[in-house]
């Protein structure tokens, strides 16, 4: 399976598309003045038409059935193209990964945490934990991931979930002024021993700037079980992997919601 698994790495490859949108720092949808009115309407419409056809919808074999959403899966003709006949940068949102996975069963179990809050999702990916704060009551949701496919997908799978669409910001938060949120959400992140130094840089800064909560997703990857931010970790809950998830990571089991706490 060429888009398998195995290309979970840096997020560095990326096409024009990506880098001509990360270089203005695209909203798709600025706070309080979202122009999207019915589905897919602001969409690309190739692009939309492409996500359609090599995506599967689907709420099966993850932590949370209550959730639909566009994947690849075996049955889609890209799990097992080669690579690089993607046309796009690599498509990170579209495996549900177990990090979020365990954050967005840990919202819609405990909607107090989320209720009348505002949530930033850091690295949305599919969008999967921003759709659980939505779904348990945030007040206010952000959704931030670099690829702007990304942003397209997240508003097909809010779509999808009967969901208005929330922001999308496409650009490298960690660049910019951080702003005030009461949470923030990051799930599978820490793949990557300078952005998970990086991470735990932004994340103290904005944990003793406003106070903010930051709860983190992840399965036991070397480089977050190895990083110094597990001196500032407390476990919130862990979840088993259902045998679909366990299968696509290589074996892994479990995956824990863990509270930065610096």
């Amino acid at each position: 399976m060429a888009l398998s698994l195995g290309w979970k790495a840096p997020r560095n490859r990326c096409g024009l598309l990506l880098q001509a949108m990360r270089s203005s720092g695209l909203l798709l949808f600025p706070c309080g003045r979202c122009p999207w009115r019915g589905a897919g309407s602001f969409l690309d419409p190739e692009i939309k038409a492409f996500l359609e056809e090599n995506t599967e919808v689907t709420s099966s074999g993850s932590l949370t059935p209550e959730i639909q959403l566009r994947l690849l899966t075996p049955r889609c003709k890209f799990w097992w193209e080669r690579a690089d006949l993607w046309p796009h940068s690599d498509p990170y949102w579209a495996i549900y990964w177990p990090g979020g996975q365990a954050l967005s069963r840990y919202l819609l179990d405990n909607p107090d945490v989320v209720r009348g809050k505002s949530v930033l999702d850091l690295g949305s990916g599919c969008g999967a934990t921003a759709i659980a704060a939505k779904m348990s009551g945030a007040s206010r949701i952000l959704a931030n991931d670099i690829d702007p496919i990304a942003g397209m997908a997240i508003t097909l799978n809010c779509e999808l979930n009967q969901l208005n669409p929330f922001p999308i910001l496409i650009q490298n938060i960690l660049n910019l002024e951080q702003d005030k949120w009461d949470l923030v959400v990051l799930g599978d992140m820490f793949y990557d021993e300078n952005l998970a130094d990086s991470l735990h840089q932004w994340l103290k800064k904005c944990f003793w700037t406003y106070r903010t909560r930051v709860l983190i997703g992840d399965p036991g990857r070397p480089q977050f079980s190895g990083h110094s931010i597990q001196h500032h970790l407390h476990k919130v809950v862990e979840y088993s992997l259902l045998e679909p998830t366990r299968q696509e990571n290589s074996g892994l089991t479990t995956s824990t919601v863990w509270d930065f706490q610096p």
